[in-house]
């Protein structure tokens, strides 16, 4: 089946919508400036851009064309609702509401607005009408900001989502592993796709917030204090348990969800992501950068790095290609995305 998906994003954030579109929907998919059409099924709510999938059920050369095509098909079970979906250039509103009512027309069933049980979409492409089911994305990254702990450079929401898409296309049967988790963004981005993450982080201020923001949303603890340098390298008596948290964490945390997670992480991951520590004050010495990303080469054989700094010399000399990159803005402040393999 053919999926259309029409999707949204800031010009700071187009280079990076763009590689997590190719990463989820795949090498094959065609990308346009409002939409991309693709093989692949993927739920709209994974990717912080995607607005709604219509997967082509009837396709003509005309909307009388289209319209007759709907009229033969069988009565609908449930309530219903036609929707138009914007693929290339922005469609009147009133325009919009026509062709949805011609064909909602035709349907055999109930029309509801308010609370349909069913959703359809017709759409125009590239002289092509489509109709078809449609599934609209929620903004699931939104509620995650509202975290009880944060500190301002962190990722936001919506960029770790992306950036977990990237890392993962495919969450079934993976593997991840965020060793630099601080707050733990990522983690919760990813555990709300159903994803198998740990994350770990050498300052334990950092993972007891994560803790508690987890807890917040109803995670489990999947967090502990480590170097990445020395994972999957080191033995459990080598990494130190946290200390008790403080009472203001204790109270926001559930009693079994504060407890250090069993030191017999794996030593080798499907894929990694790692946001490279940095200070506005001060610079981390390239000598430890290397160790992290020679590190993350050990546990990972696809890892997505983010950095401010220019790294290429130092990924090159701990054994990554890079195979796809973007830079992500905000305001002066600008990230690189790299997936390397």
């Amino acid at each position: 089946m053919e999926y259309i998906y029409t999707y949204v994003c800031h010009e700071d954030e187009q280079a990076l919508c763009q590689l997590e579109l190719r990463s989820l929907l795949g090498a094959d998919a065609v990308i346009g400036a409002r939409c991309a059409v693709s093989a692949r099924k993927v739920e709209p709510s994974r990717s912080p851009f995607l607005k709604l999938r219509l997967g082509v059920l009837l396709e003509a050369g005309s909307l009388s064309e289209l319209a007759s095509q709907v009229e033969t098909l069988p009565p609908q079970g449930s309530t219903f609702k036609v929707v138009f979906a914007e693929t290339e250039a922005a469609v009147p509103t009133d325009r919009q509401r026509e062709v949805a009512r011609e064909i909602g027309r035709q349907l055999r069933g109930k029309a509801e607005l308010e609370r349909p049980e069913q959703w359809f979409a017709v759409t125009e492409l590239e002289g092509r009408w489509l109709f078809g089911d449609c599934s609209y994305g929620e903004a699931v990254w939104l509620q995650h900001q509202q975290k009880p702990q944060n500190y301002s450079t962190a990722l936001n929401t919506r960029v770790a989502r992306a950036v977990v898409n990237i890392a993962v296309p495919d969450a079934a049967g993976t593997k991840v592993i965020d060793p630099c988790c601080g707050i733990g963004t990522v983690l919760i981005e990813a555990m709300s796709m159903g994803i198998d993450i740990v994350g770990t982080d050498l300052n334990p201020l950092a993972v007891r917030g994560a803790r508690v923001n987890l807890a917040h949303f109803g995670m489990p603890d999947v967090v502990r204090i480590a170097d990445m340098r020395t994972l999957g390298l080191a033995t459990a008596d080598d990494h130190e348990s946290l200390p008790p948290l403080p009472h203001s964490f204790a109270a926001a945390s559930a009693p079994d969800q504060v407890q250090v997670p069993p030191n017999d992480l794996p030593s080798h991951y499907d894929a990694l992501i790692l946001d490279m520590p940095y200070n506005l004050c001060s610079k981390l010495p390239e000598d430890e950068q290397l160790e992290m990303l020679q590190s993350a080469r050990h546990l990972a054989d696809r890892a997505v790095i983010i950095t401010t700094e220019q790294i290429d010399p130092l990924l090159a000399k701990a054994g990554f290609r890079i195979a796809e990159r973007c830079l992500v803005h905000k305001g002066k402040f600008n990230r690189q995305i790299i997936v390397c393999l």
